[in-house]
């Protein structure tokens, strides 16, 4: 596996970085095992105090970080800057919040005995695999919670985004984290599997295709290893009669070209009820239009390039199936991809049917498909007609209404009138084949914890 950052605007190799060697590794599992042994004895507290200055280290030096995201996988400048941001609100959120949340819970009231209480601690080893999308905020969304406890984590990162990934194992050095609490490493498929293998690796984090979810999963299952997925979705923007259109067509084109569309969570497919249909498209086509190519380093351009040349490729192989099959393009050219970086001409998608050999797949990139629908049973028999189950939203007047009908949506999550994002107070994640475990908020501090129960 070749660890190469190369520039998606352009094609041009920035650096490429040679693997780590399996006696490089047994050092690094040696490290984390040390520090996890070590850690046991340090406060809640202490670990709060080296969260805060690892989000110091990133905050004053945003920018640096932001531009490794932009070169390494192609996001806006702006997008960048706003993932670095956020990474920086998850380490606070955990350094203020850990502490709170991992104290002492008692119970007093019990048919055996006089009371009992639960404490909270690390298991060891957590072996993160994280994909290239966002490549700094799916890091710290395992890494700060698991911090807390006293987890050290090894990252492997996606190989296109190297640069970004060494820098932060270089953060949390010049942040000044005690050594082995995280790691970075250029490792092989095979190395990985070992990895799994060793008996200190107690936890696993993986946030990529369902394809390898269900690989490294068999694996980690194998050795009775606690694992977590996120494997990405089909998700659903479903837009009611009584819809603020302007609002909606708007959102509905951000939340499908933010990333240049290479979002888990994107608004993948629109479900327009019968009403408002031909004015949504009206206007989401305008909205479309507003979005321009460019560097992604210049503050002007609106749409990124894709991330590689091989998403490139699998999107436009998707796309020509998807055409094959019977569905029609409603907006874009498929043949506008020229050029020596790897942009992707904004499409919308209609009349994807059961029979379409891609109805039920993911396609990440800035594609959309719509759906005109007749009423609200067919818009959520829809929704639910995926084997992915990761996010969506909803749009209505009626915010109560929103959230009747969002209870029926199988997914892990909803948003009401609102571009769906993740935040540090609340917990992401999915169902069915998008995966299993949450990530952020006090429900993400816990799936690496042990929850020890004493009696008394």
């Amino acid at each position: 596996m070749a660890y190469t950052a190369i520039n998606p605007y352009n094609g041009e190799v920035i650096q490429e970085f040679s693997n780590t060697t399996d006696n490089e590794i047994h050092d690094i599992l040696n490290q984390a095992e040390n520090y996890y042994q070590k850690e046991k004895s340090v406060s809640f507290s202490k670990r709060a105090e080296l969260l805060n200055q690892l989000a110091d280290e990133f905050e004053n030096h945003l920018d640096d970080y932001a531009r490794l995201a932009s070169t390494n996988m192609g996001k806006l400048i702006g997008e960048s800057r706003t993932e670095v941001e956020k990474i920086v609100s998850y380490a606070r959120y955990f350094a203020e919040q850990g502490p709170k949340f991992l104290q002492q819970k008692n119970y007093d009231k019990l048919s055996v005995g006089s009371s009992a209480h639960v404490e909270f601690s690390g298991i060891g080893i957590v072996l993160a695999v994280e994909p290239w999308n966002f490549p700094f905020t799916q890091v710290m969304r395992v890494f700060a919670p698991n911090f807390m406890l006293g987890n050290p984590v090894i990252l492997k990162h996606a190989s296109i985004v190297p640069q970004a990934a060494q820098s932060i194992a270089d953060a949390c050095q010049e942040a000044g984290l005690p050594q082995g609490a995280f790691a970075n490493i250029f490792a092989t498929h095979d190395q990985i599997d070992k990895i799994i293998d060793d008996p200190r690796v107690q936890g696993f984090a993986l946030t990529g295709s369902e394809r390898a979810g269900k690989n490294l999963a068999a694996k980690a299952a194998k050795n009775l290893m606690k694992t977590t997925l996120e494997l990405g979705g089909t998700d659903i923007f479903a837009v009611l009669p009584d819809a603020d259109i302007d609002k909606a067509a708007k959102d509905a084109a951000e939340a499908r070209l933010a990333n240049a569309g290479q979002v888990c969570t994107a608004a993948k497919r629109y479900l327009v009820s019968d009403e408002v249909y031909d004015e949504f498209l009206d206007k989401v086509k305008q909205a479309f239009d507003s979005y321009q190519f460019g560097n992604p380093l210049d503050e002007k351009t609106t749409l990124a390039p894709l991330s590689s040349q091989s998403a490139k490729d699998n999107l436009q192989e998707q796309v020509e199936k998807v055409v094959a099959g019977g569905s029609e393009i409603l907006y874009g050219d498929l043949t506008k991809n020229e050029g020596p970086g790897f942009q992707f001409s904004p499409l919308i998608l209609t009349g994807m049917t059961h029979d379409n050999p891609m109805y039920d797949e993911e396609l990440f990139g800035p594609v959309a498909q719509i759906y005109r629908v007749s009423s609200e049973e067919e818009m959520v028999e829809i929704a639910n007609d995926s084997r992915y189950g990761l996010g969506g939203a909803i749009y209505t007047a009626d915010v109560a209404h929103g959230n009747e009908l969002a209870t029926k949506i199988e997914t892990g999550q909803v948003a009401i009138n609102q571009v769906l994002d993740e935040q540090a107070e609340v917990p992401f994640g999915g169902v069915k084949d998008s995966g299993y475990g949450r990530e952020l908020s006090d429900w993400g501090l816990f799936e690496f914890a042990n929850v020890k129960l004493v009696l008394n």
